[in-house]
């Protein structure tokens, strides 16, 4: 008996052992202090090189700065590969490098705040092969570009750490595990943590940043006598002078159809024309909609092969004959293009460069999808919607937008950004004042009637306001080249539909409220950029002026 069960211990030792072993050979670890710090993160004010490193240079305690380096080291005694292989000891290192990354966790005060598994395409592969040690540089004064820099934002800006780490003494804690995502998600145990005591500093902000700023006149508007929370505004400027919200340049709030609160900040004023990126979309939503109204355009359920010779263009396929401008509108055309996934051949980064985003785009293949089902966010389905657009109504787009759009809306101030074949841009890169956004948000709140004159059918603004994809859910919807997005309010919910920008920029339309915002913020390309605003809006601009 007693030799059966050593037979057992042996082979379960056995078995024990080859689950673990290493899949690839590692480097050696020869540096001391690594030796001394393993499975350990450790926290530095400067950059230092491995081997100059001194155990002086890690702190326990820090004065936290945005402005001052920031890094971190960790020492494993393993390669990344190495523990994934533990995870699923049946995937080969290409799968494992393809399906997996670290894990990590922030911790404040003892308190989850964020936990992120790291896209598997961060980091060097051959890093994540052999090495048992690396640096991540959190906060950088040199503008050091990394993987470990973005995540820091998203963790600090987007994801709770800014407000976790206000003014005082707390405690940052952060574990690292390796994760694999195959049909299911499996996470290993801890392989390297380390803690830091961080002082954040009171930031000095004057009465004159935190004062509501009172509405000058020549607006355009009425200016609304209404009431609203006064502190809530107050305190919302506080935390854009302290930097908590960054890179805001505007708040414009329309009640009633009257001017309630005007803001500018960073050197921004009434008359700075904003750099909205993509919220130039919705207007070509709109301009589709007028051309339609004066019959320059059947209607959205036309198909692009109305207008090109699909044929002469490459990847031709018969599906491309049914693709129609709803499709584009509505972002479910089914071309190969998804501007969220940088592999993807239709993906904007590989239009700008080209010298006729037109042809890129007829160009592209299909996918199988069909037509009209899948959403995947596609630039280039605006722009081509655009050309459709300048190629139907009199005398061009451009003209066509002052004097159908813009003049009637007594809009005078305004940029246009052009494809190479110098029209006018409908992925986006409009530049207007706030005041006049709000004018375009306004017109869809009158159901498309400005100064009694009707400039869009209702008809068209309750198409362009309805979600397409109510099935879709990872994000909230979509309609005619407008964003659907819910705040809430306690237990209340409020619908929106909004324009929506590159850098944080947005035109909010209220669908039960008589309520329309604007937001500008040139905070682009930050991870951070449009959750900032979302947060400013639900936590601050709306309790304040729906009374």
């Amino acid at each position: 008996m007693k030799s059966i069960l050593l037979f057992t211990l042996i082979l379960v030792s056995s078995f024990s052992l080859s689950q673990t072993k290493n899949i690839v050979g590692t480097e050696k670890i020869e540096n001391q202090t690594q030796k001394n710090h393993l499975n350990q993160i450790l926290f530095l004010d400067k950059v230092v090189p491995l081997d100059d490193l001194k155990e002086s240079d890690f702190l326990k305690t820090m004065i936290f700065q945005e402005d001052k380096d920031f890094d971190i080291r960790v020492f494993h005694d393993n390669s990344l590969v190495n523990y994934l292989h533990q995870l699923d000891n049946s995937l080969t290192v290409d799968e494992l490098l393809k399906k997996g990354n670290y894990q990590f966790t922030f911790y404040v005060d003892g308190k989850l705040i964020y936990t992120e598994n790291l896209n598997s395409g961060a980091g060097k592969s051959e890093d994540k092969k052999i090495k048992t040690n690396f640096r991540i540089p959190f906060l950088n004064t040199q503008n050091e570009d990394s993987w470990g820099r973005y995540l820091w934002s998203r963790f600090y800006f987007a994801n709770g750490g800014l407000d976790a780490l206000e003014e005082g003494n707390h405690t940052l804690k952060i574990e690292i595990k390796p994760y694999l995502k195959t049909s299911t998600l499996k996470v290993g145990n801890v392989i390297a943590s380390g803690e830091i005591k961080l002082i954040v500093p009171k930031k000095n902000v004057s009465e004159e940043q935190i004062t509501i700023q009172k509405i000058k006149p020549n607006s355009g508007w009425k200016v609304s006598e209404e009431k609203f929370d006064q502190e809530k505004i107050r305190l919302l400027n506080q935390k854009i002078a302290e930097n908590k919200f960054r890179e805001i340049t505007g708040i414009v709030v329309i009640k009633n159809n009257q001017l309630l609160l005007e803001e500018y900040f960073n050197g921004y004023n009434r008359d700075s024309l904003n750099d909205t990126r993509s919220v130039g979309k919705s207007f070509a939503s709109a301009l589709a909609g007028i051309a339609m109204k004066d019959g320059y355009l059947k209607s959205e359920n036309q198909k692009i092969s109305e207008f090109y010779d699909l044929k002469t263009f490459k990847d031709y396929s018969s599906k491309k004959d049914s693709v129609t401008i709803k499709s584009l509108m509505t972002m479910s055309s089914s071309f190969d293009g998804n501007d969220s996934d940088y592999d993807s051949p239709g993906n904007e980064e590989n239009m700008y460069p080209t010298e006729n985003w037109v042809k890129f785009t007829l160009d592209l293949p299909m996918t199988e999808n069909k037509i009209g089902e899948k959403w995947s966010y596609f630039t280039a389905g605006a722009v081509l919607s655009g050309d459709i657009l300048d190629k139907s109504v009199p005398k061009g787009l451009e003209n066509y937008a002052d004097k159908k759009l813009f003049k009637p809306l007594e809009i005078k101030n305004y940029k246009w950004q052009y494809t190479p074949q110098n029209k006018v841009s409908l992925a986006g890169g409009l530049r207007m004042r706030a005041l006049d956004l709000a004018k375009f948000g306004q017109l869809y709140k009158n159901n498309g009637v400005w100064n009694g004159k009707t400039i869009l059918n209702k008809d068209w603004i309750k198409k362009s306001f309805t979600n397409y994809f109510s099935d879709t859910s990872d994000f909230e919807g979509y309609g005619y080249l407008f964003w659907r997005k819910i705040y809430k309010i306690g237990n209340k919910s409020f619908e929106t539909y909004q324009s929506s920008g590159n850098g944080g920029n947005k035109i909010i339309m209220f669908s039960e409220l008589p309520i329309v915002m604007v937001i500008t913020a040139k905070a682009y390309n930050k991870p951070y950029s449009h959750s900032q605003v979302d947060k400013m809006v639900q936590e601050y601009v709306l309790p304040a002026v729906h009374q």
